[in-house]
């Protein structure tokens, strides 16, 4: 299939998943159906791609799993960490402030730029399986895939670790800074980047594959600066005195030993 006709097709399905997901988040009045919907919109553009993509099969395959195994298992995540809660603070916020217009606006300033963002994230492993060359799996490939590997291990340890510390009631109102958090604020945020990361090293090997660096530098971005650390410590933590003393002695994002206190 062309290249071009086969990355719109993708563009079209992302959206049109997405709108769903909107029509459920009105039934339910919960727009946080977004992030539920995010890990598997991505399984749906990784094997809409193989299915459409001639490319080399067992790369092909390695991308598609990848993708598969990191969505699938951020939304287990997501969707047991909604269960039981109200709409998070960020759309609550969004719906007050738009009243009844919210169930329109929901659905071009939510759900499709979040389709918009998932398939600009997804060029590399939309790219990577068209690519006809190299004819096998390289080097690079396997490195690809150890730092796809460290960041889903990172990024899960991290999700566990964070559910496990506020499932305990002594530790309600507490900052979490054990474990990986000891380390960084945002350590699953840090596994998230190495998973595309690692993907985009695996299309680096492809003719034109560095082409693709957007994709990684894009969920970095917005994982630093507009919905992950950012926006939460401006938020949620920006009137907790325990959480500033945790900001000057713990790095932000990248894992590093504390500073003194």
């Amino acid at each position: 299939m062309d290249t071009v006709i086969l990355f719109a097709v993708n563009l079209v399905a992302a959206a049109g998943f997405m709108t769903a997901g909107w029509v459920i988040s009105l039934v339910r009045r919960n727009a946080a159906v977004a992030d539920i919907f995010w890990g598997p919109g991505f399984v749906l553009v990784a094997w809409l791609t193989f299915f459409q993509a001639d490319g080399i099969f067992m790369r092909k395959l390695l991308l598609a799993l990848m993708v598969t195994i990191w969505g699938l298992r951020l939304f287990v995540h997501i969707s047991g960490r909604s269960r039981g809660k109200g709409e998070d603070p960020r759309y609550a916020a969004w719906r007050a402030q738009y009243g009844q217009r919210f169930w329109l606006v929901s659905l071009y300033r939510v759900f499709l730029v979040q389709a918009l963002f998932l398939w600009v994230i997804a060029i590399g492993v939309q790219y990577g399986q068209v690519a006809a060359q190299p004819p096998h799996l390289t080097w690079l490939d396997a490195a690809g895939f150890l730092i796809w590997l460290s960041g889903l291990i990172i990024e899960s340890v991290a999700d566990y670790q964070l559910r496990d510390f506020l499932s305990a009631p002594e530790n309600h109102g507490r900052v979490m800074d054990q474990g990986l958090w000891h380390y960084s604020r945002h350590p699953n945020y840090f596994g998230e980047t190495l998973v595309w990361w690692g993907i985009f090293i695996i299309v680096l090997s492809t003719p034109l594959g560095f082409l693709t660096i957007v994709s990684p530098l894009v969920i970095t971005y917005t994982l630093l600066r507009l919905t992950g650390v950012s926006l939460m410590e401006e938020t949620e933590f920006s009137d907790n005195p325990e959480y500033q003393a945790y900001i000057r002695r713990t790095s932000a994002f990248v894992p590093w030993f504390p500073r003194s206190r």
